[in-house]
């Protein structure tokens, strides 16, 4: 059951994404190379890349356990070409999970070095 009202001001707005990482070095080029973002700035156990503009920083976090299961949150990223993607995202060492078409949408369902799912989807003109 849902409890409160959706009436009113949000409780805040999204301000930054981290992930959860093994190797801050081989994650950081992964995801640098996969968002064509830069690295800002690197502290013991966060990778901290440029924010653009007014878009929630990405921030890598190393942490000593390994992932288990299937993320309950992901991102999604806009991409012209799914499949070209999927293919420069496999050469830089992450993982093809699955394909999906649904409701005339097809996306492609993606895994980091560290198996954070994420989607490759077609960019909206």
């Amino acid at each position: 059951m849902c409890n409160g009202s959706t009436d009113g001001e949000p409780a805040g707005r999204l301000y930054e994404i981290g992930i959860d990482v093994g190797d801050l070095d081989c994650a950081a080029h992964f995801w640098s190379s996969v968002l064509g973002l830069k690295v800002a700035n690197r502290e013991s156990q966060y990778v901290n890349f440029e924010r653009q503009g007014d878009w929630p920083r990405v921030y890598l976090q190393k942490v000593p356990e390994k992932k288990t299961a299937k993320n309950r949150l992901h991102i999604d990223i806009a991409v012209k070409d799914v499949d070209a993607a999927a293919t420069w995202v496999e050469e830089l060492g992450g993982s093809k999970l699955q394909t999906v078409e649904e409701r005339g949408t097809r996306w492609t369902v993606m895994a980091d070095l560290d198996g954070n799912e994420f989607c490759l989807v077609t960019e909206e003109e």
